[in-house]
Formats: structure tokens, sequence, C-alpha cells
């Protein structure tokens, strides 16, 4: 095993894209030997870690929307609507095409609120210290899954 994970020159160093259709065809073809497989066990790691991203920066403008929308009721624009609308439907489509990632969702959410609360506070001139010191909602209120969806409901 230690032969098959030895980092060797590859295709991979040269054109990432060729590689990737070459090790997809050596899988077809069950030839196991000769894939590269730590460069494999790296691009999978990196994907993963990419779509966790993906949840973190949608939850991060979801966040600091829903906390503008909060804390300055009167100044609610479509914009800010269609924000909220847009970024609660690709969390949805993402947790949808990955549900590994929904038992992550609010530990997620934890750990990107304190840049949602700079965004939102540099958005709406507030002082930080003016939004909840910890984060307010609960997942079905980030996701718009309560009776009113349109309208942002504290846990």
């Amino acid at each position: 095993m230690a032969k098959v994970l030895e980092r060797r020159e590859t295709l991979y160093d040269e054109d990432l894209l060729a590689w990737a259709e070459q090790q997809a065809e050596l899988l077809r073809a069950g030839q196991l030997d000769r894939l590269d497989v730590a460069h494999l066990i790296d691009e999978l790691e990196a994907m993963a870690g990419t779509l966790r991203r993906e949840l973190k920066n949608r939850l991060r403008i979801l966040l600091a929307h829903l906390l503008k929308w909060q804390h300055q009721p009167r100044r609610c624009s479509r914009s800010w609507a269609t924000s909220i609308a847009e970024q609660r439907d690709q969390i949805s489509a993402l947790l949808e095409e990955n549900p590994s990632l929904r038992p992550h969702l609010e530990t997620l959410a934890v750990s990107v609120y304190p840049r949602a609360v700079r965004l939102a506070a540099i958005e709406t001139g507030l002082r930080r210290d003016s939004f909840p010191k910890d984060l307010p909602f609960h997942a079905r209120a980030m996701l718009g899954d309560e009776d009113e969806p349109d309208e942002p409901v504290s846990a």
C-alpha cells in the first residue's frame, strides 16, 4: 500500500483536468493499480473542504442579511429579501445534494456568525455590539422553514 500512496511526478502537476479525466478512465476500466491514489485522496479531501466553505460563505451572507432585516426593519428592501431568498435557495440545494452537511449547519453558522455580524455592522452603520453576541437564529429560521418564511425568526 505504501508504494501506491507514494507521490509520483504525474500529469496531475501539469494539467489537472487531463489528470482527472485520466483517473476517471482508469477507474472505469478497473485499472486500480494505475491510479494516482495520493493525489486522488488530496482532491477528494479538497472537494469536501470546498463544499463546507461554500456552505459557510452562504451562511455568512444569509446571517448578515437576516441581522440587517431584524435590526433595521424600516430599511428592509427588495434587494435584502432577494439576497435572503437566494442564499436560502442555494443552501437548501447544497444540503439536498450533500445531506451529510445538514448535521453541521448550526455549528458552521455559529462559526461564521462573528463575520456575519461584522458584515451587518459595516452595511448598516450600527455598532457590532448592537447585534446579539450569540447566533439568534435556529436552523429552521435560517432556512426559512417557519410559518412565515419571509420574516426572519429568532431562536
